[in-house]
């Protein structure tokens, strides 16, 4: 990403600002695995987004903004150098890469962040103290956000203000460089995909398919997935998030994987089911066109104005449809049976990216269509998912090209499988 689509990120951020406010955005900290092992950093996507700062070197980072009627002012606080720090665990960014990244060209140590915050909170010039709060659960530990709120409830002049709303309105609409990354990531993820057709063969463990797939992404510069993947054969393909890896496809399984990359900050999320064998079975046949016309109606019919809840309801209503034409579903019993669960959440910075889901659909968004049918009593389950951006007067399906109808899938694997 451009430096000035950052700086951009931050001017909007402000503008929303009271007058004589400070802001606070942290990196995040590296937290412990076990005994002396660390988990690998990922830092908060908000403060990449704000700055394009990311990657392990920008743990412990913070960014702060003083607003007031003369204008903002940025500082970021950095790991400062530590020759024997650096020998262990890496170099640290220098001050003048960290504005040739960010745009903020006050960068000071870590270590003073304490006493600025404190000066800052302690002069009475400021009045409102705006924080990015957000829990997954109400259970959860408490990060550097919720302890600096603390803090300031020592300060009686200031008040707090929670900008993760304004946040992720921001998130909502992708700009070019966004969508441009989110293409580019899409060549990688559809290599990692088209890697395990390639591969596929009854017998073949689910590890092994990871394997093919983390093997195309770093071959092509990408060393992470965007998430941790979905890989499963046969019966594990009823667990909806499965990551056990373990199992072994058998002949006339399905494969289930959804996976993604990431470039430039920016995630996919798809999924592709296939026999590992190559051919579809006729109920799998069945119930594979049942997921692939309700993907492709869905396609169809977005557009920017439509309520965004409808995506989910108007998927569920459309397959269910024709699971009772196939006969599988009777006349009152409702899709979510066989459909166990929704698809149409956005993608972006995360890969259910945290945006203002109270809008309706707009041009510039990128969301899931995920269609999932799970019928145990005949032991198939799978998903088809794709990244659907919108435009000015319908959407693309950013996944297109990946193979996805029944007719692509069985002749790409019959063109590329391994002998059997």
């Amino acid at each position: 990403m451009e430096r000035s689509f950052h700086e951009n990120n931050r001017r909007t951020l402000y503008a929303g600002f009271p007058e004589d406010s400070l802001f606070f955005c942290f990196a995040g900290r590296i937290l412990p695995q076990s005994a002396d092992a660390d988990y690998p950093f990922f830092a908060n996507r908000n403060f990449v987004y704000l700055t394009g700062l990311d990657g392990a070197e920008v743990h412990d980072f913070v960014l702060m903004a003083k607003k007031t009627g003369d204008g903002v002012e940025e500082t970021i606080f950095a790991l400062p150098p530590d020759p024997m720090a650096e020998r262990w665990t890496g170099r640290r960014l220098k001050p003048e890469e960290i504005t040739a990244r960010s745009g903020v060209t006050d960068i000071r140590s870590r270590d003073e962040f304490d006493g600025a915050f404190c000066a800052a909170a302690s002069t009475g010039k400021y009045q409102t103290v705006v924080l990015d709060l957000w829990k997954k659960n109400a259970g959860d530990p408490d990060g550097e956000t919720e302890c600096l709120a603390a803090e300031v409830s020592a300060y009686p002049s200031l008040r707090i203000e929670n900008c993760h709303a304004q946040l992720c309105a921001q998130r909502t609409i992708k700009a070019p460089c966004e969508i441009e990354a989110m293409k580019k990531a899409m060549t990688v993820t559809r290599a990692g995909i088209e890697a395990m057709m390639r591969a596929s063969k009854p017998g073949m463990y689910e590890y092994q398919y990871k394997a093919e797939f983390d093997h195309a992404l770093t071959v092509r510069g990408v060393l992470v997935p965007a998430f941790t993947s979905i890989i499963a054969a046969g019966e594990n393909n009823f667990c909806i998030h499965y990551y056990s890896y373990t199992g072994q496809a058998k002949d006339g399984d399905m494969i289930l994987s959804d996976v993604g990359a990431a470039w430039d900050g920016m995630c996919n999320d798809v999924s592709r089911s296939w026999p590992c064998s190559g051919k579809f079975s006729p109920r799998q046949k069945q119930l594979y066109e049942c997921a692939y016309k309700t993907s492709e109606h869905m396609f169809s019919i977005i557009k920017p104005g439509m309520p965004m809840a409808d995506v989910d309801k108007l998927c569920h209503q459309y397959c269910g449809g024709l699971l009772r034409e196939i006969g599988l579903l009777g006349a009152d019993e409702a899709p979510e049976k066989y459909m166990w669960h929704g698809g149409a959440h956005h993608v972006g910075w995360d890969v259910h990216d945290q945006v203002d889901m109270t809008r309706s659909v707009a041009a510039g968004m990128v969301f899931c269509v995920d269609v999932g049918i799970y019928v145990e009593e005949w032991g198939i389950g799978f998903r088809l998912e794709d990244n659907c951006l919108v435009t000015e007067d319908g959407c693309v399906n950013l996944s297109a090209d990946i193979p996805r109808s029944l007719e692509e899938i069985e002749a790409f694997m019959a063109e590329n499988q391994y002998a059997k």
